[in-house]
């Protein structure tokens, strides 16, 4: 394992992300808690020491869960991350309230890193609004001891990303960005890493692989990738080009033991693309995003809303299969093998999982374009 300093602190440069823990098998939701124990065992042994989880992954049951399988261990031979859930007013009214709420769920008494959780143009003005307090509130609980160091999370657009850190820049220590090959130009994370740069703000990574959308991306793009080579597998591409930017944590949801190892075996050395990798792999890029594809991540914050309980991310994944494949006109066939009530036309257009999509993906319409 590479280590990357922050802080006077030796980080293990891939994380362990809690928000794709492995399932019960034949459930959609229920983790499996003696696999994740296995996974973690993995992960201690081979030197990963930084393990990131959010109040509301898993529909609130990840920070149980890594609570419990944590508690095994020293508290001094891992860091933990935690994030406050401002994904509406009425939490912002209650911080206190939650972070204790978060400290007993995993069983700790301090978080190593928190983080403002996903700011976005949806919620960037309740984190500021000074009458609610956030700024104190991280500032107080830091001066207690009971957070190490804060950070943000953001999906926001550029200006509104720039406000945050314009706002809060005095005790922000570090953003957590989308930052991929493909969100490179797509999201304009080159632009925020550059700004993030300029003001001395370590970069951490999410989302490396997109959810597992980039780690297969079809046998075009694969060969192209393979001829350039030979010795990367695809996944592997994402996590040398987050080493590339410079990235000092990189975190990655894996959720079985081949995903751990692959990545471990990555992270066992530092080793950047060239110039040349990088024209191939932006190239790509560049020619994906010609298809209209959403930028899904299947990170499900949208099925913990839905109240139809439409299986969004897969419905979706529909989409941009066809969107990929240029054959737009064909979902029926595809939508037709969901359960009945739970396809495109069962969608209400409540847009409830508009409100709370991290990537801003107008679900409605896809929906309506799918019936």
């Amino acid at each position: 394992m590479i280590y990357n300093d922050f802080k006077g602190l030796k980080l293990s440069a891939l994380g362990l992300g809690t928000m794709r823990l492995p399932l019960i098998p034949g459930t959609k939701d229920d983790v499996d808690e003696a696999e994740t124990a296995r996974l973690v065992e993995h992960a201690m042994k081979s030197g990963i020491n930084y393990y990131d989880t959010a109040y509301m992954y898993h529909h609130g049951t990840s920070e149980n869960v890594m609570g419990r399988v944590l508690s095994k261990y020293p508290r001094d031979s891992f860091y933990i991350a935690d994030k406050f859930p401002g994904f509406s007013e009425e939490n912002v009214q209650r911080p206190e309230e939650i972070f204790e709420e978060q400290l007993a769920k995993t069983q700790m008494t301090r978080f190593d890193f928190y983080l403002f959780h996903s700011v976005t143009s949806k919620n960037i003005n309740w984190y500021l609004d000074p009458k609610y307090g956030m700024h104190d509130f991280m500032l107080k609980e830091k001066a207690a001891g009971r957070i190490g160091h804060i950070g943000f999370s953001c999906h926001a657009g550029f200006d509104d990303f720039k406000r945050f850190i314009d706002s809060f820049g005095d005790i922000i220590e570090f953003c957590q960005l989308q930052v991929n090959w493909f969100d490179w130009t797509y999201q304009d994370a080159k632009r925020k890493c550059e700004f993030l740069k300029e003001k001395g703000i370590a970069l951490w990574v999410m989302e490396p692989v997109r959810g597992g959308k980039l780690a297969v991306i079809g046998d075009r793009y694969t060969e192209i990738l393979k001829a350039q080579r030979p010795d990367l597998s695809v996944p592997a591409w994402c996590f040398r080009f987050e080493q590339t930017i410079g990235a000092t944590m990189v975190l990655s949801g894996m959720s079985n033991m081949q995903q751990l190892t692959e990545n471990l075996d990555t992270f066992s050395t530092f080793a950047p693309l060239s110039d040349a990798d990088l024209s191939t792999v932006l190239g790509i890029a560049d020619d994906m995003q010609k298809t209209n594809m959403a930028p899904c991540t299947s990170c499900r914050y949208c099925t913990s809303v839905c109240p139809k309980e439409l299986d969004i991310p897969k419905i979706i994944g529909i989409y941009n299969e066809n969107c990929f494949a240029g054959a737009s006109g064909t979902y029926s066939r595809y939508t037709a093998r969901l359960d009945e009530g739970k396809r495109p036309g069962d969608c209400i257009a409540c847009r409830a999982c508009e409100g709370i999509c991290p990537q801003g993906i107008k679900v409605s319409e896809i929906m309506g374009k799918l019936k």
